[in-house]
């Protein structure tokens, strides 16, 4: 027998697949989809199996040392699905398998998590013995439930436990346990309003593939969600849910929990990769029938799916920013198919291109127009920083005091956004104006004062502050911007006696700090909850009756197509977590653009016009939905290099690609980043038939360039 086996070669991004003996001993356990341990030159590597044979065209074939798993951990469908990614993102395979496993079951030499084990007691009444009242106790304790683990009878000691094995009363084993514990909820349904039985109905209804759930902030989509998995379920089958942050899992969880019990799995970054890899045994074994989690969970080892939910579906996370680099919405799509399925997107903000979609009747549109039980929509006002910085108390305009005010005094709480980490965004020196800077990325250093450090976003790279500019030795530096420490800073002296969370990556890097900060704040532990973007989305805290927004301008000014979209998203989503209980809400945006067509759709909770402002500017600017884009960087650690590579492509690409325009080449957004440098070629094109066949040739003639880098992104999000 022998085994064709991919392996993960460095430095190559071809797919190339070595044929190994298969011996005697291990041909029982050979399977398609198994992880192997095989002889590679000088090295032993790691690899998954995906063909079986009689014989090889290759000479002097060695040995399969070991087959590493149980069972196959790529299914047909994965192998598939990793087929189709492949060519899609043109990625080499080997990196389409190993993104969807946990570490754990990579192909990878030296990773080793293994199962955990916990000491279980059983109980065995018929067994007659005489005991004490002490071992009385123990046994009583097996009245309610049986077995019990150790930890369940921490009550009792050890010695005690041992005497009742010793007379076989009790039975003691090594059980395999998972490492997440999730507690009981107890179950509750809430009945679903005339809108929303009508959404569950046409989406259960529907022929096609993908429904577009169009629904406003506190409309409901969650419950519809629900409904639809519940339908799945009698059906015998399993559904995925997807949310873009981390932050929207625990509250989402819960609900979740309380209406399905304990048939969830969950799935997202801040697990340990022992949790990851205990939560994929489940959901492989078939223990669980929903999946809650961010990108990587649409790519759950599930048998049979109902419905893939991708919630927020406008959120730039479902758009993975490595290789390779997949379109979440677009695997979901093929797991759709391939399991008879459907998906469900589901936004109050969806992207121009799912909306065009869904108004050409390519998806399902289906409206969920009102807020449940009627509520209002929270009141917008729009404060114009131009008249107002003058009379401001620090980054605070009076009407934003006057408003905070008032919700204190009545006990109510309050959201405020910034979508800027840190203290400062810039530190420089008055006299002769130097500027820090990072020195292995193109991008200056953002000041943490709590820390008193310099640091960058990118690379991590951190710097103490100096006292003295470097550039002129005086003591001159100051800082320049705003974050959201030192909003928090003013908030202490604006409202001294006031309790405030402040939620960033900063403050949440900690496991389980999102959702100890989300459970705080909804115990009322805490007044204000200050943070970025991540608290704009999917939160729901009944007292939450004021949200402020600091600067309405910050994804106005970043140099991308997509920036008036990210902005009037931004605000509405965040003006949805006002007001979403009986009481009234208020929102304040404080920008220097109140004109702007974003800031004023999102004010007026204006979807429709937003979408016809943004579609005519993209249609003369050539971008999606009337064109598709693919963005090309060239990256190396000699500029130069990097740049002279960029242009002889766009040359070899003018002359093949007669139905594109070619942008560029032009430095990267961010130019230098991790000491590369980066020079990007942007394609647009509405046809053009052989795409694929050229880029292929572009990525093959640079795979084995060890000075070169070529990253290639079809339909980017971001330029």
């Amino acid at each position: 027998m022998i085994a064709a086996v991919l392996v993960e070669v460095t430095n190559k991004n071809v797919d190339k697949l070595f044929d190994y003996l298969v011996p005697s001993s291990l041909e029982s356990e050979i399977q398609i989809g198994i992880r192997v341990e095989v002889p590679f030159a000088t090295r032993t590597l790691e690899g998954f199996v995906l063909e079986i044979k009689n014989s090889s065209e290759a000479k002097n074939l060695k040995e399969i040392k070991r087959v590493i798993d149980e069972k196959s951990i790529l299914n047909k469908e994965l192998l598939e699905l990793g087929k189709w990614m492949a060519n899609d993102t043109l990625s080499s395979l080997i990196n389409c398998y190993q993104v969807m496993l946990p570490k754990a079951l990579k192909a990878q030499a030296g990773t080793n998590i293994g199962k955990k084990y916990e000491k279980v007691y059983y109980y065995h009444p018929e067994v007659e013995v005489k005991l004490n009242k002490s071992q009385e106790e123990v046994v009583a304790a097996f009245q309610k439930k049986n077995p019990l683990s150790r930890s369940e009878l921490h009550d009792f000691s050890k010695a005690r436990l041992d005497r009742l094995v010793e007379k076989r009363v009790l039975e003691e084993r090594l059980v395999e346990a998972y490492r997440l514990e999730q507690e009981e909820e107890k179950a509750v349904r809430y009945s679903l309003t005339v809108e929303q039985q009508k959404a569950v109905d046409t989406m259960i209804q529907t022929d096609k593939t993908v429904s577009l759930l169009h629904g406003v902030t506190g409309s409901g989509k969650t419950e519809v969600y629900m409904e639809l998995i519940a339908h799945a379920l009698k059906e015998g089958k399993q559904s995925i849910v997807l949310v873009p942050e981390i932050s929207l899992t625990p509250q989402m969880i819960k609900r979740f929990k309380q209406r399905f019990g304990n048939q969830i799995a969950l799935w997202h970054s801040a697990l340990s990769e022992g949790e990851k890899y205990d939560e994929w045994r489940k959901m492989a074994r078939g223990e669980v029938n929903i999946v809650i989690g961010a990108r990587s969970a649409v790519f759950a080892p599930l048998q049979h799916i109902g419905f893939i939910i991708l919630d927020e579906e406008h959120s730039d996370s479902y758009k993975q920013d490595s290789s390779p680099r997949y379109d979440t919405k677009q695997v979901a799509i093929q797991r759709a198919l391939y399991h008879g399925g459907k998906v469900i997107l589901g936004s109050a903000t969806p992207l121009l291109e799912t909306y065009a979609r869904a108004k050409k009747n390519v998806y399902q549109l289906v409206e969920l127009p009102h807020r449940i039980n009627g509520k209002a929509l929270p009141r917008v006002e729009v404060i114009d920083m131009n008249q107002e910085i003058r009379k401001a108390k620090g980054h605070f305009s009076l009407p934003l005091i006057e408003a905070m005010k008032n919700r204190l005094e009545k006990h109510e709480q309050i959201i405020l956004l910034l979508n800027r980490r840190g203290y400062a965004s810039v530190i420089t020196c008055h006299q002769c104006g130097y500027v820090e800077k990072c020195p292995h990325c193109d991008i200056t250093l953002t000041y943490h004062k709590s820390a008193n450090v310099l640091r960058c976003h990118y690379c991590g790279y951190a710097t103490k502050v100096q006292e003295v500019c470097p550039s002129c030795h005086e003591k001159s530096l100051h800082d320049i911007g705003v974050g959201t420490e030192k909003i928090e800073e003013e908030l202490k002296t604006l409202f001294p006696d006031v309790h405030v969370i402040r939620m960033d990556v900063d403050t949440t890097s900690r496991k389980g700090m999102h959702e100890k900060m989300i459970k705080a704040f909804a115990a009322h532990e805490a007044d204000i909850l200050l943070g970025t973007q991540i608290v704009a989305k999917g939160l729901d805290f009944q007292d939450v009756t004021l949200v402020g927004v600091l600067n309405a301008d910050t994804s106005l000014m970043i140099p991308d197509f997509r920036s008036s979209e990210m902005t009037f998203d931004l605000l509405s989503q965040v003006a949805g977590r006002s007001g979403r209980s009986q009481k009234e809400g208020e929102v304040l945006f404080q920008t220097y653009n109140p004109n702007h067509y974003a800031i004023v759709c999102a004010k007026n909770n204006d979807y429709s016009r937003f979408y016809q402002e943004e579609m005519a500017i993209r249609k003369v600017m050539k971008y999606p939905p009337y064109y598709y884009l693919v963005s090309i960087n060239l990256a190396s650690r000699d500029a130069s290099l990097a740049l002279l590579e960029a242009k002889r492509s766009e040359k070899v690409l003018a002359k093949y690609l007669d139905k594109t325009i070619i942008l560029g080449p032009s430095p990267a957004s961010v130019f230098k980043k991790y000491n590369i440098y980066r020079y990007q070629l942007i394609l647009k094109y509405q046809h053009q038939d052989n795409l694929h066949e050229v880029l292929t040739k572009l990525v093959d003639y640079y795979a084995a360039n060890q000075k070169i880098k070529l990253e290639l992104d079809f339909y980017p999000l971001h330029l």
